[in-house]
């Protein structure tokens, strides 16, 4: 997983509440085996014009022009700014991938759904929760002003606005170690290898059974 300490970004206000997993990434798209490839897909029916489908080349959709991550302005957005109640809906793990893949390291809103918060620390990308006035005041600006940006300090807790001015948020102790050591929980468990491989050879040694299989 990669390493979450300082980023600086381009911010994308996407002024929806409510926006649900399926919005996020469109159930046609989970049939995958792979968990990669899911960027281009993401907020696929607000983003095309057309009905997109698993394996479709993106050069031949017809992109909506009214459609925030579409606009020149935005291209390159890393920092997601949202509404309320943000990655409602099914509790697809699909959805914090497609927010990564498509180049988002932190989204900024004022309440999430649970389980996309859950996911989304075990996935790399960092939700922050500031209140809906902080918020609705980062709408006006990356409204206002093209090329908004702002930088997300983790290990300091702190958003810095272009002008300096900081704004603190909270983040749990154990989720904010594992963004910053770039630990999922696969490599949480690997952290204890040693102790798993001397585990399993003492279990062998006493056990030596346990080694063979039986055929049917």
């Amino acid at each position: 997983m990669q390493k979450f300490t300082v980023h600086k970004g381009l911010v994308a206000p996407m002024d929806r509440e409510n926006v649900d997993t399926d919005a996020i990434i469109p159930k046609q798209f989970l049939k995958s085996i792979r968990k990669t490839g899911f960027g281009e897909n993401l907020f696929d029916a607000w983003r095309y014009l057309d009905a997109g489908y698993p394996g479709q080349d993106p050069t031949s959709r017809r992109p909506n022009p009214d459609f925030v991550l579409n606009q020149t302005r935005y291209a390159g957005a890393s920092i997601l700014l949202a509404r309320k109640n943000f990655g409602c809906g099914s509790s697809r793990e699909h959805a914090p991938w497609a927010l990564d893949q498509y180049g988002f390291r932190a989204i900024i809103a004022p309440s999430y759904a649970d389980i996309f918060f859950n996911n989304s620390f075990k996935n790399g990308l960092l939700p922050i929760v500031l209140s809906e006035a902080q918020v609705g005041q980062l709408f006006d600006e990356a409204l206002a002003f093209p090329g908004y940006q702002l930088t997300v300090d983790l290990e300091r807790q702190m958003i810095v606005k272009p002008a300096g001015e900081e704004l603190p948020f909270e983040v749990a102790p154990f989720r904010k170690y594992c963004l910053i050591y770039g630990f999922d929980d696969i490599g949480l468990t690997l952290r204890q290898s040693d102790k798993i491989k001397a585990f399993e050879a003492e279990r062998l040694a006493t056990k030596p059974w346990l080694a063979h299989t039986t055929n049917t």
